[in-house]
Protein backbone atom coordinates (compact mmCIF):
# COMPACT_ATOMS: atom_id res chain seq x y z
CA UNK A 1 0.00 0.00 0.00
CA UNK A 2 1.15 3.63 -0.85
CA UNK A 3 0.57 6.67 0.90
CA UNK A 4 -1.81 8.12 -1.36
CA UNK A 5 -3.69 4.66 -1.27
CA UNK A 6 -3.37 5.14 2.34
CA UNK A 7 -4.85 8.23 3.08
CA UNK A 8 -7.92 7.60 0.48
CA UNK A 9 -9.00 4.17 2.14
CA UNK A 10 -8.61 6.59 5.51
CA UNK A 11 -10.34 9.42 4.19
CA UNK A 12 -13.33 6.65 2.81
CA UNK A 13 -13.12 5.37 6.50
CA UNK A 14 -13.64 8.33 8.27
CA UNK A 15 -15.96 9.67 5.67
CA UNK A 16 -18.48 6.35 6.26
CA UNK A 17 -18.58 6.99 10.09
CA UNK A 18 -19.38 10.56 9.78
CA UNK A 19 -21.78 9.87 7.55
CA UNK A 20 -23.68 7.62 9.69
CA UNK A 21 -23.57 9.67 12.37
CA UNK A 22 -25.13 12.62 10.14
CA UNK A 23 -27.67 10.05 9.42
CA UNK A 24 -28.56 9.39 12.57
CA UNK A 25 -29.05 13.12 13.12
CA UNK A 26 -31.63 13.59 10.63
CA UNK A 27 -33.56 10.65 11.89
CA UNK A 28 -33.72 11.59 15.42
CA UNK A 29 -35.01 14.74 13.79
CA UNK A 30 -37.51 13.35 11.87
CA UNK A 31 -36.09 14.20 8.68
CA UNK A 32 -35.18 10.43 7.43
CA UNK A 33 -38.10 8.36 7.67
CA UNK A 34 -38.98 4.22 7.94
CA UNK A 35 -35.30 2.03 8.51
CA UNK A 36 -32.21 2.94 9.08
CA UNK A 37 -29.49 0.82 9.60
CA UNK A 38 -26.09 2.47 10.27
CA UNK A 39 -22.44 0.82 9.38
CA UNK A 40 -20.40 2.47 12.71
CA UNK A 41 -17.68 -0.14 13.37
CA UNK A 42 -18.04 -1.78 10.13
CA UNK A 43 -16.14 0.42 8.04
CA UNK A 44 -12.72 -1.74 7.63
CA UNK A 45 -14.98 -4.30 6.06
CA UNK A 46 -16.43 -2.80 3.00
CA UNK A 47 -13.59 -0.27 2.79
CA UNK A 48 -10.54 -3.30 2.60
CA UNK A 49 -12.93 -5.29 0.94
CA UNK A 50 -13.86 -3.16 -2.14
CA UNK A 51 -9.83 -1.45 -2.38
CA UNK A 52 -9.26 -4.80 -3.32
CA UNK A 53 -11.87 -5.22 -6.60
CA UNK A 54 -11.13 -3.91 -10.01
CA UNK A 55 -13.37 -1.87 -12.01
CA UNK A 56 -15.40 -5.04 -13.35
CA UNK A 57 -16.46 -7.04 -10.31
CA UNK A 58 -19.71 -6.30 -9.18
CA UNK A 59 -20.58 -5.81 -5.70
CA UNK A 60 -24.16 -6.77 -4.12
CA UNK A 61 -25.25 -6.34 -0.25
CA UNK A 62 -27.70 -6.26 1.91
CA UNK A 63 -30.05 -3.15 3.70
CA UNK A 64 -26.53 -2.07 6.25
CA UNK A 65 -25.59 -0.26 2.56
CA UNK A 66 -24.47 3.02 3.18
CA UNK A 67 -20.75 2.42 3.46
CA UNK A 68 -20.66 0.06 1.02
CA UNK A 69 -21.76 2.78 -1.17
CA UNK A 70 -19.70 4.96 -0.11
CA UNK A 71 -16.56 2.81 -1.53
CA UNK A 72 -17.96 1.63 -4.72
CA UNK A 73 -18.02 5.92 -5.38
CA UNK A 74 -21.40 7.06 -4.50
CA UNK A 75 -21.29 10.61 -3.27
CA UNK A 76 -22.59 11.63 0.06
CA UNK A 77 -24.39 14.28 -0.59
CA UNK A 78 -26.47 11.59 -2.95
CA UNK A 79 -26.75 8.95 -0.20
CA UNK A 80 -28.17 11.29 2.11
CA UNK A 81 -30.75 13.17 -0.43
CA UNK A 82 -31.29 9.53 -1.00
CA UNK A 83 -32.30 9.34 2.66
CA UNK A 84 -34.48 12.00 3.12
CA UNK A 85 -36.55 11.22 0.18
CA UNK A 86 -35.44 14.15 -2.72
CA UNK A 87 -34.97 13.80 -6.14
CA UNK A 88 -31.73 14.15 -6.40
CA UNK A 89 -30.88 11.15 -4.37
CA UNK A 90 -28.98 8.08 -6.06
CA UNK A 91 -32.72 6.28 -6.50
CA UNK A 92 -34.16 9.35 -7.32
CA UNK A 93 -35.46 9.49 -3.58
CA UNK A 94 -37.70 5.80 -4.41
CA UNK A 95 -35.15 3.76 -2.49
CA UNK A 96 -34.37 4.83 0.63
CA UNK A 97 -32.05 4.03 3.34
CA UNK A 98 -32.19 0.46 1.79
CA UNK A 99 -31.48 0.71 -1.51
CA UNK A 100 -28.69 2.52 -2.63
CA UNK A 101 -27.60 1.37 -6.05
CA UNK A 102 -25.56 2.68 -9.49
CA UNK A 103 -25.21 0.15 -11.98
CA UNK A 104 -22.77 2.73 -13.38
CA UNK A 105 -20.17 2.02 -10.63
CA UNK A 106 -20.81 -1.77 -10.70
CA UNK A 107 -22.65 -1.40 -7.38
CA UNK A 108 -26.04 -3.54 -7.89
CA UNK A 109 -27.49 -2.15 -4.50
CA UNK A 110 -28.63 -2.56 -1.38
CA UNK A 111 -31.46 -4.91 -0.25
CA UNK A 112 -34.09 -4.87 1.95
CA UNK A 113 -35.33 -8.56 2.38
CA UNK A 114 -32.60 -10.62 3.99
CA UNK A 115 -30.60 -13.03 2.21
CA UNK A 116 -32.82 -12.41 -1.15
CA UNK A 117 -30.06 -10.82 -3.06
CA UNK A 118 -27.40 -13.90 -2.60
CA UNK A 119 -29.31 -15.79 -5.52
CA UNK A 120 -29.23 -12.60 -7.48
CA UNK A 121 -25.70 -12.51 -6.99
CA UNK A 122 -25.45 -15.91 -8.59
CA UNK A 123 -27.43 -14.74 -11.51
CA UNK A 124 -24.68 -11.85 -11.93
CA UNK A 125 -21.91 -14.24 -11.60
CA UNK A 126 -23.58 -16.70 -13.95
CA UNK A 127 -23.82 -13.77 -16.47
CA UNK A 128 -19.96 -13.00 -16.14
CA UNK A 129 -19.21 -16.68 -16.99
CA UNK A 130 -21.84 -16.86 -19.68
CA UNK A 131 -20.32 -13.66 -21.29
CA UNK A 132 -16.53 -14.82 -20.61
CA UNK A 133 -15.93 -12.18 -18.76
CA UNK A 134 -13.39 -11.75 -15.72
CA UNK A 135 -15.34 -10.08 -13.30
CA UNK A 136 -15.92 -11.65 -9.57
CA UNK A 137 -19.46 -10.93 -7.80
CA UNK A 138 -18.51 -9.90 -4.30
CA UNK A 139 -22.15 -10.40 -2.33
CA UNK A 140 -22.07 -9.22 1.28
CA UNK A 141 -24.67 -10.21 3.86
CA UNK A 142 -25.06 -10.76 7.86
CA UNK A 143 -24.44 -13.78 9.27
CA UNK A 144 -28.30 -14.06 9.81
CA UNK A 145 -28.28 -14.72 6.30
CA UNK A 146 -27.07 -18.16 6.44
CA UNK A 147 -28.96 -19.43 8.44
CA UNK A 148 -32.43 -19.21 5.61
CA UNK A 149 -32.89 -21.13 2.56
CA UNK A 150 -31.49 -18.34 -0.05
CA UNK A 151 -28.26 -18.83 1.38
CA UNK A 152 -27.88 -22.06 0.79
CA UNK A 153 -29.30 -22.55 -2.50
CA UNK A 154 -27.08 -19.65 -3.87
CA UNK A 155 -23.98 -21.23 -2.23
CA UNK A 156 -24.80 -24.95 -3.89
CA UNK A 157 -25.74 -23.64 -7.30
CA UNK A 158 -22.35 -21.49 -7.31
CA UNK A 159 -20.69 -24.63 -6.87
CA UNK A 160 -22.54 -26.67 -9.09
CA UNK A 161 -21.99 -24.45 -11.67
CA UNK A 162 -17.89 -23.35 -10.56
CA UNK A 163 -19.43 -19.57 -10.23
CA UNK A 164 -16.97 -16.48 -10.15
CA UNK A 165 -18.69 -15.15 -6.66
CA UNK A 166 -16.92 -13.97 -3.16
CA UNK A 167 -19.34 -14.81 -0.43
CA UNK A 168 -18.37 -12.29 2.29
CA UNK A 169 -20.49 -12.86 5.53
CA UNK A 170 -19.97 -9.85 8.01
CA UNK A 171 -20.18 -11.40 10.98
CA UNK A 172 -20.86 -9.02 13.06
CA UNK A 173 -22.04 -11.15 15.89
CA UNK A 174 -25.63 -10.69 16.02
CA UNK A 175 -28.74 -11.13 13.62
CA UNK A 176 -31.03 -8.37 14.69
CA UNK A 177 -31.35 -8.88 18.36
CA UNK A 178 -30.31 -12.36 18.32
CA UNK A 179 -26.61 -13.77 19.49
CA UNK A 180 -25.04 -16.27 16.69
CA UNK A 181 -23.83 -19.02 19.03
CA UNK A 182 -27.94 -19.07 19.85
CA UNK A 183 -28.85 -19.30 16.30
CA UNK A 184 -26.07 -20.72 14.17
CA UNK A 185 -25.19 -24.52 15.27
CA UNK A 186 -21.43 -23.77 14.06
CA UNK A 187 -19.39 -21.73 15.85
CA UNK A 188 -17.78 -20.07 12.72
CA UNK A 189 -20.34 -19.45 9.93
CA UNK A 190 -17.10 -20.21 7.07
CA UNK A 191 -17.91 -23.82 8.26
CA UNK A 192 -21.03 -23.62 6.57
CA UNK A 193 -19.31 -23.66 2.88
CA UNK A 194 -17.77 -27.19 4.00
CA UNK A 195 -21.06 -28.58 3.28
CA UNK A 196 -20.83 -27.65 -0.02
CA UNK A 197 -16.97 -28.51 -0.82
CA UNK A 198 -16.10 -24.61 -0.56
CA UNK A 199 -12.78 -23.14 -0.28
CA UNK A 200 -13.18 -20.79 3.07
CA UNK A 201 -11.39 -18.81 5.43
CA UNK A 202 -11.56 -16.39 7.93
CA UNK A 203 -10.62 -12.62 8.82
CA UNK A 204 -10.35 -10.14 11.57
CA UNK A 205 -13.18 -7.56 10.23
CA UNK A 206 -11.48 -4.28 12.75
CA UNK A 207 -8.51 -4.43 10.51
CA UNK A 208 -8.61 -3.19 7.28
CA UNK A 209 -4.89 -4.00 5.91
CA UNK A 210 -5.92 -7.86 6.85
CA UNK A 211 -9.53 -7.75 5.15
CA UNK A 212 -7.77 -5.78 2.16
CA UNK A 213 -5.25 -8.93 1.87
CA UNK A 214 -7.60 -11.24 1.69
CA UNK A 215 -9.89 -10.04 -0.59
CA UNK A 216 -6.91 -9.16 -2.97
CA UNK A 217 -5.63 -13.00 -2.76
CA UNK A 218 -9.15 -14.41 -2.58
CA UNK A 219 -10.24 -12.64 -5.91
CA UNK A 220 -7.14 -12.79 -8.12
CA UNK A 221 -8.03 -16.95 -7.12
CA UNK A 222 -11.49 -16.95 -8.19
CA UNK A 223 -10.47 -14.49 -10.99
CA UNK A 224 -8.03 -17.44 -12.30
CA UNK A 225 -10.55 -20.26 -12.10
CA UNK A 226 -10.84 -21.20 -8.33
CA UNK A 227 -14.30 -21.35 -8.12
CA UNK A 228 -16.20 -19.41 -5.67
CA UNK A 229 -15.36 -19.05 -1.83
CA UNK A 230 -16.62 -17.86 0.86
CA UNK A 231 -15.14 -15.57 3.19
CA UNK A 232 -16.15 -14.64 6.92
CA UNK A 233 -14.90 -11.33 8.14
CA UNK A 234 -15.59 -10.67 11.75
CA UNK A 235 -16.37 -7.69 12.83
CA UNK A 236 -19.07 -5.73 15.29
CA UNK A 237 -21.59 -2.84 15.02
CA UNK A 238 -21.51 -0.22 17.48
CA UNK A 239 -25.15 0.87 17.50
CA UNK A 240 -28.07 -0.73 17.63
CA UNK A 241 -29.62 -3.26 14.17
CA UNK A 242 -31.66 -0.45 13.20
CA UNK A 243 -32.35 3.29 14.42
CA UNK A 244 -35.58 1.76 16.94
CA UNK A 245 -33.21 -0.85 18.50
CA UNK A 246 -33.65 -0.59 22.36
CA UNK A 247 -30.76 -3.05 22.55
CA UNK A 248 -31.70 -5.16 25.38
CA UNK A 249 -29.80 -7.87 24.13
CA UNK A 250 -26.19 -6.81 24.68
CA UNK A 251 -24.01 -5.06 27.77
CA UNK A 252 -22.45 -1.59 27.50
CA UNK A 253 -19.26 -3.02 28.83
CA UNK A 254 -19.54 -5.46 25.77
CA UNK A 255 -19.68 -2.60 23.26
CA UNK A 256 -16.76 -0.51 24.85
CA UNK A 257 -14.83 -3.71 24.68
CA UNK A 258 -15.36 -3.77 21.09
CA UNK A 259 -14.93 0.31 20.67
CA UNK A 260 -11.22 -0.23 22.24
CA UNK A 261 -10.63 -2.20 18.83
CA UNK A 262 -12.00 0.70 16.71
CA UNK A 263 -11.04 0.16 12.93
CA UNK A 264 -10.42 3.67 12.10
CA UNK A 265 -8.01 3.87 15.12
CA UNK A 266 -6.35 0.77 13.96
CA UNK A 267 -5.77 2.02 10.54
CA UNK A 268 -4.65 5.19 11.77
CA UNK A 269 -1.91 3.55 13.80
CA UNK A 270 -1.00 1.51 11.10
CA UNK A 271 -0.33 4.88 8.35
CA UNK A 272 1.61 6.46 10.79
CA UNK A 273 3.51 3.46 12.36
CA UNK A 274 4.56 2.58 9.04
CA UNK A 275 5.36 6.14 7.68
CA UNK A 276 2.50 6.42 5.12
CA UNK A 277 1.29 9.42 6.96
CA UNK A 278 1.71 11.90 9.70
CA UNK A 279 -0.66 13.44 11.71
CA UNK A 280 -1.30 16.87 9.75
CA UNK A 281 -2.44 14.67 6.85
CA UNK A 282 -4.57 12.50 8.73
CA UNK A 283 -6.23 15.64 10.50
CA UNK A 284 -6.02 17.26 7.29
CA UNK A 285 -8.31 14.26 6.04
CA UNK A 286 -10.65 14.49 8.92
CA UNK A 287 -11.17 18.34 8.48
CA UNK A 288 -12.27 17.71 4.62
CA UNK A 289 -14.67 15.01 5.57
CA UNK A 290 -16.33 17.51 7.96
CA UNK A 291 -16.35 20.07 5.18
CA UNK A 292 -17.91 17.43 2.46
CA UNK A 293 -20.53 16.64 5.00
CA UNK A 294 -21.22 20.08 5.88
CA UNK A 295 -21.99 20.40 2.03
CA UNK A 296 -23.70 17.16 1.73
CA UNK A 297 -26.18 17.83 4.51
CA UNK A 298 -26.66 21.18 2.83
CA UNK A 299 -27.55 20.01 -0.33
CA UNK A 300 -30.14 16.80 0.70
CA UNK A 301 -32.11 19.16 2.53
CA UNK A 302 -32.10 21.78 -0.51
CA UNK A 303 -32.87 19.18 -2.43
CA UNK A 304 -36.63 18.79 -4.32
CA UNK A 305 -38.85 16.01 -3.36
CA UNK A 306 -39.53 13.75 -5.99
CA UNK A 307 -42.65 14.78 -8.38
CA UNK A 308 -45.70 12.79 -8.65
CA UNK A 309 -45.12 11.40 -11.66
CA UNK A 310 -41.98 10.07 -10.66
CA UNK A 311 -44.00 6.95 -9.45
CA UNK A 312 -44.43 6.04 -12.88
CA UNK A 313 -40.82 6.19 -14.31
CA UNK A 314 -37.83 3.59 -13.93
CA UNK A 315 -40.82 0.72 -13.82
CA UNK A 316 -39.42 -0.62 -16.87
CA UNK A 317 -35.75 -0.74 -18.55
CA UNK A 318 -35.71 0.93 -21.39
CA UNK A 319 -33.63 -0.48 -24.54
Amino acid sequence: MDKQTGLKLYHEMVLIRRTEEKAAELYQQGKIGGFLHLYIGQEAVSTGLISARLPQDRVITAYRDHGVAINCGLPAKEILAEMLGKVTGVSRGKGGSMHLADVSKNFWGGHAIVGAHLPLAAGLALGDLYQKQDGVTICMFGDGATNIGYFHEALNLSKVWNLPVLWVCENNQYGMGTAVDRASAVSQIRQKAEGYGMTNSRVDGMNLVAVREAAQKILSEIRNGSGPQLLEITTYRYRGHSMGDPERYRKPEEIHLWQEQDPIGIFRRHLLDNGLAVEAELNAEDDAVEEEIREAVIFAESSPEPQAEELFRDIYVEA
